[in-house]
């Protein structure tokens, strides 16, 4: 009996002369890593890139909810804040909530995203936190040196050549770089706290740049609990909920190269050769996706 009321209510919702209308939930995929890298071939996901996929995201006037499909091992910290406070804006104006959803990873400038949600779910297996920050680079003073090789920098202002990875590390530039990492660390951990509030457990390894499987982040109050998309979005608006996927524009180069036919026929003929830049950034990327083992 209460499959066939839960059936008819859902017909008659649908019929033209209900008085009903569907619940409509639009989902803004956010994959990949955060920031440009370079040239034009090096785009990552940026506030720039995804201004008009926000925009058709919010504009419908009977949305129920914007669903976040967040899928990132993290990157530039400026655009992943410029990307979730964009959100937050929208949100605010058109006052609908957020719900964010971890797939694989929200790591880093990945879980940024995900707090622009006001609520947010995993998977079991999904790789969330990495509230910290990094800077890495390589050293090539000795390496010029054995084949003869003298580096030259002429700078005006003592600070100018700071890290150049051609030099002797130097002490100083190692303190002035810290202070910078222990900056930005300071504002990620303000965010975190802003945004999850009293949800967070009190736990000493929380900032640490750890990275916990799904379960172990609720337990944290990282997350709110596992979910996937599809599932959570009719269960909480019912099964007739229209889930409507706003696409992003834009794709490299390399990948249009890749997928062939009606994608690529538009492309100049001399980008038929793999530009470096882009396999360069590509290798980059593949770095950032393997310190989460995918």
């Amino acid at each position: 009996m209460t499959s066939f009321l839960k059936r008819f209510g859902a017909i008659w919702r649908a019929l033209p002369f209900s008085g009903a209308s569907k619940s409509l939930v639009t989902v803004i995929d956010l994959s990949g890593v955060i920031g440009d890298a370079g040239g034009p071939g090096r785009k990552g996901l940026s506030l720039k890139k995804l201004e008009k996929t926000l925009e058709a995201a919010f504009k419908p006037d009977n949305l129920s909810a914007v669903a976040l499909a967040v899928n990132s091992p993290g990157g530039s910290p400026v655009q992943s804040r410029l990307i979730m406070n964009a959100i937050r804006r929208h949100a605010t104006e058109k006052e609908v909530p957020v719900l964010a959803f971890v797939e694989d990873v929200g790591a880093s400038g990945g879980y940024i995203l995900a707090l622009a949600g006001d609520e947010i779910y995993v998977d079991e297996s999904s790789i969330v936190g990495s509230i910290g920050v990094i800077s890495g680079g390589f050293g090539f003073h000795e390496a010029i040196r054995r084949i003869g090789v003298e580096r030259r920098v002429y700078t005006a202002g003592e600070n100018k050549s700071m890290l150049d990875p051609f030099q002797p590390e130097d002490p100083k530039d190692i303190e002035r770089l810290e202070v910078i990492l222990t900056d930005l660390h300071e504002q990620f951990k303000a965010l975190v706290k802003e945004r999850r509030g009293d949800k967070l457990a009190d736990d000493s390894e929380m900032f640490s740049g750890a990275i916990w499987t799904g379960p172990a982040a609720a337990e944290r109050g990282l997350v709110d609990g596992i979910a996937q998309l599809g599932d959570f979005l009719r269960e909480r608006f019912g099964d007739d909920v229209k889930i409507k996927r706003i696409a992003v524009e834009g794709g490299s180069l390399l990948k249009k190269l890749l997928a062939g036919g009606e994608e690529a026929s538009g492309l100049n003929a001399s980008a038929s050769l793999l530009d470096a830049d882009e396999l360069i950034a590509a290798g980059e990327r593949r770095a950032l996706w393997a310190r989460y083992g995918l």
